[in-house]
């Protein structure tokens, strides 16, 4: 009797589901301000911060999914309600649990091939003595050449994966006003909102913050500071034009920018579409989108540089050419489209401003040498390639490049990196083809839920402008390392979060 009755739903149970959703909340929007602002998590002391409050919301996950789950708590959820029938039903569309399923199983996958390197140790480096201390170990299993960082990796990605589905769990909650609202009845399909209350609040906070990041960053270059937020000077980088912001390295900036910058765009365009010319709030973020998309020209990154204007010119197709589609023969529409017209070209305007005034003087020298400075890369991952093919399945162990790389050095003159600046290689030299195409399939997943029925209505302009976002981080990390920056990774895993929940169809029938 006694575990039939834990195993009932009381109103305590209740009350303990909305108090961890309500902390979820509250710990996930704090995360989204520190991140970049702690000197873009680049400092042991701020990833672990960042750890601490992914294993908080990691447990407070496994508090809700208890009560919804085992003590069967109906929660009014996005993914749980029909906008076609008005109800809110307690299973989720079959093609949506196979899909989220098949991620959460990729993703514990991925933590344990983590977690098996770790304690399946085939070396551990000792620094002092510059010796590798070899082990026995299991060779069928995966294993790593250097413990000591494996754990590290584990640790950081265990806080990543909660974050991720933490962010992805809170999103698909309704508010107490959207509860009341919709457990009314009587709410028509086009009623319900494209973005709900809570991604709102989040991509306002993720626009405001990175607007205001940029300015400071911008600031920081005008002045000709050394120091990271008028701070800190870094050991690595030490002059001014090296960095940008609250990043050491020029590059991780643009790369987080690159990343952000689309999605503002993506935002400000669903409320325009939903709020028309007359509302005033959404323009703002059009200027936020214009500050962050300079902001890659301005750090001097020829990288960053190429890959927004990349962004920019893709992006500003898409939605002129879709706009055209959308409007033709239907000429009340001509002032709002000429007038959402006139705003992308003051976006553009802006943009480029902002760039060539702050940033064009110094960047166009360095974009003359870029032949120059990539070939020199490219001579590093000839020295690492050979890793690979010594290492093919299970790779020499997550976090362990900056340690293994000594070993293939052609003679201690060689430069011998950290990072690769090639996250792509890289990862497939820790990680090996297994651990690589788990990452790669999980990528995956998240890109098919826009096609996959249920969750909350999302707008297809929105859908791709974040994608661009993402697909130009994957770009950056064929040339540099994006993955390897906690802050950046953490955006990464906070927008693919918001486009699992994001659907083209989400009142389809549940069987």
């Amino acid at each position: 009797m006694k575990v039939k009755t834990f195993f009932t739903l009381r109103a305590l149970d209740v009350q303990l589901y909305r108090l961890s959703d309500d902390l979820s909340g509250a710990l996930i929007l704090p995360m989204l301000i520190f991140s970049p602002w702690a000197f873009g998590t680049t400092q042991p002391w701020a990833i672990w911060c960042m750890n601490f409050a992914g294993y908080a919301l990691g447990a407070l996950l496994l508090t809700k999914l208890f009560v919804r789950k085992v003590k069967g708590y109906p929660a009014p959820r996005w993914d749980n309600y029909s906008s076609r029938s008005g109800t809110f039903s307690r299973r989720c569309h079959p093609l949506t649990r196979l899909l989220t399923n098949t991620l959460a199983a990729l993703t514990l996958a991925v933590l344990a091939f983590i977690l098996i390197s770790a304690l399946n140790v085939g070396a551990n480096y000792n620094s002092s003595a510059r010796v590798f201390e070899y082990k026995s170990h299991l060779s069928w299993l995966p294993y790593s050449l250097d413990g000591q960082r494996t754990w590290y990796c584990f640790w950081t990605y265990l806080g990543q994966a909660a974050s991720f589905w933490a962010v992805a769990d809170w999103l698909l909650g309704m508010t107490s006003a959207e509860e009341r609202i919709f457990q009314a009845g009587n709410v028509a399909e086009k009623t319900v909102p494209l973005l709900p209350a809570r991604l709102r609040t989040l991509l306002w906070l993720l626009c405001i913050n990175g607007a205001v990041l940029g300015i400071e960053g911008i600031v920081q270059r005008a002045s000709g500071s050394s120091k990271l937020l008028f701070l800190v000077q870094p050991r690595v980088n030490p002059e001014g034009l090296s960095q940008f912001g609250p990043y050491a390295y020029r590059s991780n900036a643009a790369q987080y920018f690159n990343l952000l910058w689309p999605v503002c765009l993506g935002f400000w365009w669903t409320l325009q579409r939903t709020g028309g010319l007359r509302g005033k709030a959404q323009h703002w973020l059009l200027l936020f989108a214009a500050i962050m998309a300079a902001c890659p020209i301005i750090s001097t990154s020829r990288a960053g540089a190429l890959v927004a204007a990349g962004i920019l010119i893709l992006a500003l197709l898409y939605l002129a050419g879709t706009s055209f589609f959308s409007f033709a023969g239907r000429a009340q529409d001509g002032s709002f489209r000429w007038g959402t017209a006139g705003l992308l070209v003051l976006f553009l305007t802006v943009t480029l401003s902002l760039g060539w005034y702050f940033g064009w003087n110094s960047l166009a020298p360095r974009m003359e040498q870029i032949g120059e400075g990539y070939q020199y890369r490219e001579e590093m991952y000839v020295a690492a390639r050979p890793m690979t093919q010594d290492y093919p399945l299970f790779g020499t162990g997550p976090g362990t490049f900056g340690t293994v790389f000594q070993l293939y050095r052609f003679s201690d003159e060689t430069y011998w990196p950290e990072q690769l600046h090639n996250d792509w290689l890289e990862t497939r030299i820790t990680f090996g083809w297994v651990g690589f195409a788990s990452l790669l399939a999980a990528l995956g997943c998240v890109g098919l839920r826009w096609f996959v029925p249920g969750g909350i209505r999302g707008s297809r302009r929105f859908v791709v402008l974040a994608w661009l976002g993402l697909g130009g981080c994957l770009v950056h990390a064929r040339w540099d390392f994006p993955f390897q920056i906690h802050s950046t990774l953490f955006l990464f895993l906070v927008i693919c979060a918001m486009l699992f929940g994001l659907s083209r169809n989400p009142g389809a029938s549940r069987r």
